[in-house]
C-alpha cells in the first residue's frame, strides 16, 4: 500500500537525493566505462545511470509501491494506481562521460494525461529545477527563487537550444534550421540542462526530435508549471517524446510551430 507520510513532491526530492548520491562518485573519474547500447552509432551507460536508477525505485518501492515505474535502464514496471514515475538516471550520458556538467536527473508523476510534476536536477553544480501544480521553483548556489519563462515574443530576439547539430532526420534537422535561420542566437549541446534554463527565464525555444518520454516528462512538468509551453511539432501532446517544441511563452511558440508545421 502507498505510504502517506510523505506527499509526492516530498517523494520527488528524495529519488533526486538518492539519485545524485550515487551517481557523483563516478563523475569525471578517470577509470569510468561506458558501454554502447547501439549496434550502429553510440549511446552510452554506465554504472551511474544503472546505480542511480536502482536506488530511485528502491525509494519508490518503499514509499510508492502502488504506482508504475518506466525507467531508462530497467523499463517498465506497472502498477495498480494509474500513476506513473518516468525516471531518466542519467540525462546526456555522453556529456556526463565527457566531463560537462550539462546531464541532469529527470523525475516525473504521470497519469493518463501525461506529466504533473517534475524536477531536472543537476546534483555537481547543486541545482534543482521543479514544477508542480503548486508552481516553480529552483535551489541553487544562489538560493532558491522561483521559476518564470521569458516574455520573447518575435523570433529575431530568440535564443534556441538544441543538444545535436544534426538534430534527427534529415527532414527534422530542416525544420529545426529553418526556426534556427530566424532567431537571435542558436547553441547546441545542453541536453537536459537547455529545458532547465528555459524554465529558469534564460532562454526561449528548445527544439529537439527523436526523444523518448522519460527524456521530456520531467522538463514538460518544470517548464509548464514555470508558464512554459511544450508540444510536438505539429502543436499536440510531447510526453511520449518525438519531436519535441519547448517554449517560453504562448507567443514564441505559436512563430516556431508556425515554421516546423510547414517544413
Amino acid at each position: 500500500m502507498t505510504s502517506t507520510a510523505f506527499t509526492d513532491l516530498e517523494i520527488a526530492h528524495m529519488l533526486a537525493d538518492a539519485a545524485g548520491a550515487a551517481i557523483l562518485p563516478h563523475f569525471r573519474r578517470s577509470d569510468l566505462n561506458a558501454e554502447n547500447k547501439l549496434a550502429e552509432g553510440f549511446d552510452p551507460v554506465t554504472i551511474a545511470d544503472r546505480a542511480a536508477e536502482q536506488a530511485m525505485r528502491v525509494v519508490l518501492g518503499e514509499h510508492r509501491p502502488d504506482d508504475g515505474i518506466w525507467g531508462e535502464e530497467f523499463g517498465q514496471t506497472s502498477g495498480t494506481s494509474g500513476r506513473t514515475w518516468v525516471l531518466d538516471p542519467i540525462d546526456g550520458t555522453r556529456g556526463f562521460i565527457s566531463g560537462t556538467p550539462t546531464w541532469g536527473v529527470l523525475i516525473a508523476l504521470s497519469d493518463d494525461n501525461g506529466p504533473f510534476m517534475g524536477i531536472v536536477d543537476q546534483p555537481y553544480t547543486g541545482e534543482r529545477f521543479v514544477g508542480s501544480a503548486n508552481g516553480a521553483d529552483m535551489t541553487g548556489p544562489m538560493g532558491s527563487q522561483p521559476l518564470r519563462t521569458r516574455t520573447t515574443s518575435n523570433l529575431d530576439q530568440a535564443i534556441l537550444f538544441t543538444t545535436f547539430p544534426e538534430v534527427g532526420t534529415p527532414q527534422e534537422r530542416a525544420g529545426f534550421e529553418s526556426v534556427a535561420s530566424q532567431v537571435k542566437l542558436a547553441r547546441y549541446g545542453m541536453d537536459c540542462y537547455a529545458y532547465a534554463l528555459l524554465a529558469a527565464g534564460q532562454v526561449d525555444l528548445v527544439i529537439e526530435a527523436g526523444l523518448n518520454a522519460y527524456d521530456i516528462q520531467g522538463p514538460i512538468a518544470v517548464i509548464q508549471a514555470a508558464g512554459g509551453v511544450v508540444t510536438n511539432w505539429q502543436g499536440g501532446p510531447a510526453h511520449d517524446g518525438g519531436r519535441v517544441l519547448a517554449a517560453a511563452n504562448p507567443n514564441i511558440h505559436a512563430a516556431a510551430l508556425d515554421i516546423l508545421k510547414n517544413a
